[in-house]
């Protein structure tokens, strides 16, 4: 039997025991594949992407009428237009589905009822008022949940309203709990002078479940050097991690340190931890094995410091811990006094700012809870917040995390995506001039910009200097971009030109205000002396390429101006247009961040490239390049 007596332990600095022992560690995480309705908590290997899109037919979005808009024009107050049921119209409530040939909800409070099945409207409807389309919440081929991410109840329901049925994931680790001592029992009943009630290692069962482990506890062992190496061989075979309780001392029967030498190797023994000094890290072929204080808080944390770590390394995820912040709203949110609102926000640190920028806030977008970091809480005493103003915001991801995010806002593109995937990024889409917008009020690290100089034909320096005169800029290249009319597969209108949009038979969807697409839209329709009022549809506002898409995929417009790629993934038609640079502006000082260098070298990345690749319509000539403007 060997009794051989620990008596020399260190005292090292915790952060230096952590981080000699992590490099030592060799962790490779491994996948599995299961379903989804089975993924609470478990972390995304890869990113997942919807296969169908949400909702998956167009819905009323109100109670009311549903009605053709043609028939509608010219209804006003002082003329107003009776409609008899059947005919020009049906009664419909939200949630049904829109069938042909309507194309529109007018509200039943907007409705006056005539009797006989006759109302009369004051009002004219127009293409696709308040119906939610297919795609709203979700477009099929858009990335549902990155990789590295921890299912919530809420993705679950993204997940399948996406058409996901399996996932895959880290695979979870195995932790081996093995309790030693021989004053320690199990049953209470059997508790006397003497004896201890094993509750530690039943704490180390919840931890691990709640770090996302699979414990595996075993029956105490007694102080007994060779049944303990016995136990621990078994402990390593069966295991991927194994916790030995109690005998991390240097006492008399404290054999741990000496088995876990005898088998494999002690890093550590002994760190700066009160309570916690005596902690073991060690290695057996391969594993982490460690030898765990018997003092419950002790071994609480240092199960907390060393444990829950290793446990996220084989899951993908860092240590996270939440908690409340005030942070600067980048944008306008109005509310009401009737009730407090839930804003659902991203979050970045810009200098000493933090930033939220709100997401999509509609009742039916599920995306945007799964995309938050944070949600805002506006009182139920104030109407709104103006950009700028200061909100208090919930965490639902680790501020740790949140520091290392670059904070973009700007155009929308799909690479963007992909990026966010890539590197820690916070994506708000407000168009190119909203980008612009954003960085003069000290809001977003970079913004995305595709900005057409009306005069010159030339893409985003004159907006740099004109915008931020006298300020040192820079302009990280992008990539270049096929933008052209989305058609329908087969293009069965014929559309070929900006002439084509004045057709009665064609109906346009357009970008937002402000959105580089939108400027390349009127730059074209000046040019050719185009009036706006003219098009079908000009009106109708996107926030992004696939909601263009969407629209034209399912019919509610016969036309859009967007990005090649954008088109690919719904398997629609394309007429290009233009070839144009989409590049990332930003303040001259910021290229020694950390943050940007990462971007910067992700940008130029062979697996960034071959990610764009795949979804079509891009170049990379000159990416990652750096352009200073003064």
């Amino acid at each position: 039997m060997n009794n051989k007596r620990n008596i020399y332990i260190d005292n090292i600095d915790v952060d230096v025991a952590k981080k000699e022992y992590f490099d030592k560690l060799n962790i490779k995480a491994q996948w599995e594949e299961i379903d989804v309705v089975n993924s609470l908590g478990r972390v995304t290997f890869e990113a997942v992407y919807a296969r169908l899109s949400s909702p998956n037919y167009n819905a009323a979005a109100m109670d009311g009428i549903l009605v053709e808009s043609a028939k509608t024009i010219g209804a006003t107050e002082i003329n107003p237009k009776t409609l008899e049921e059947g005919k020009d119209f049906l009664y419909i409530n939200t949630g049904n589905p829109v069938v042909d040939p309507y194309d529109a909800v007018i509200m039943i409070e907007d409705v006056i009822q005539l009797g006989d099945g006759k109302v009369q409207i004051l009002k004219a409807a127009h293409p696709w008022q308040h119906i939610r389309p297919i795609g709203e919440d979700i477009v099929a081929t858009e990335m549902i949940l990155p990789s590295k991410h921890k299912i919530r109840p809420i993705d679950i329901g993204a997940l399948i309203s996406g058409g996901i049925e399996k996932v895959r994931v880290y695979k979870k680790p195995k932790v081996g709990i093995l309790p030693t001592g021989s004053e320690i029992i199990e049953e209470i009943k059997e508790l006397e002078t003497g004896k201890i009630i094993d509750s530690n290692s039943r704490v180390f069962e919840a931890l691990t479940v709640e770090a996302g482990g699979l414990p595996k506890r075993y029956s105490p062992i007694e102080d007994d050097y060779e049944k303990i190496k016995e136990a621990v061989l078994k402990g390593v075979e069966e295991n991927d991690i194994l916790l030995i309780g109690a005998g991390s001392s240097a006492g008399s029967k404290d054999y741990t340190a000496n088995v876990i030498e005898e088998l494999g190797e002690v890093i550590i023994h002994g760190v700066a931890l009160k309570p916690g000094k005596p902690t073991i890290l060690g290695i057996i072929n391969g594993k982490p094995v460690m030898g765990i204080p018997g003092y419950p808080v002790s071994a609480y944390l240092v199960f907390e410091t060393f444990v829950t770590p290793i446990i996220l390394k084989y899951i993908g995820l860092k240590e996270e811990k939440d908690t409340f912040v005030d942070a600067i709203i980048s944008k306008k949110i109005t509310s009401t006094l009737k009730s407090r609102e839930l804003i659902r926000v991203n979050l970045g640190y810009v200098k000493d700012k933090l930033i939220a920028t709100p997401l999509s806030s509609g009742a039916g977008v599920t995306m945007s809870l799964v995309k938050a970091d944070g949600i805002a809480i506006i009182p139920q005493s104030l109407e709104g917040v103006d950009a700028g103003g200061s909100v208090k915001v919930k965490l639902l991801k680790p501020l740790n995390r949140i520091k290392e995010t670059l904070v973009s806002i700007g155009s929308h593109d799909m690479i963007m995506d992909i990026l966010g995937d890539m590197v820690k990024l916070s994506s708000g889409h407000v168009g190119s001039m909203g980008g612009i917008l954003a960085m003069k009020r000290g809001e977003c690290h970079i913004a995305p910009i595709h900005l057409l100089d009306l005069e010159t034909g030339e893409y985003n320096i004159s907006y740099v200097e004109r915008y931020f005169p006298g300020q040192k800029m820079a302009l990280i290249k992008g990539v270049k971009r096929h933008q052209g009319f989305i058609v329908e597969k087969g293009n069965p209108k014929g559309i070929k030109d900006f002439s084509d949009l004045v057709r009665e038979d064609v109906v346009y969807v357009n970008r937002q205000r402000g959105a580089g697409t939108r400027i390349l839209l009127d730059y074209h329709l000046n040019k050719e002396n185009i009036d706006p009022a003219n098009i079908r549809g000009y009106d109708r506002e996107m926030t992004t390429h696939m909601a263009v898409a969407t629209a034209v995929k399912t019919g509610s417009a016969s036309v859009g101006l967007g990005i090649y790629s954008a088109a690919k993934a719904l398997d629609l038609d394309f007429i290009d247009i233009a070839y144009e640079d989409y590049d990332f502006l930003l303040p001259y000082e910021l290229l020694e961040d950390e943050r940007v260098k990462e971007f910067i070298r992700t940008l130029k990345s062979q697996e960034f490239k071959e990610r764009v690749e795949a979804l079509g319509g891009y170049g990379f000539e000159n990416i990652g390049e750096i352009i200073i403007v003064k």
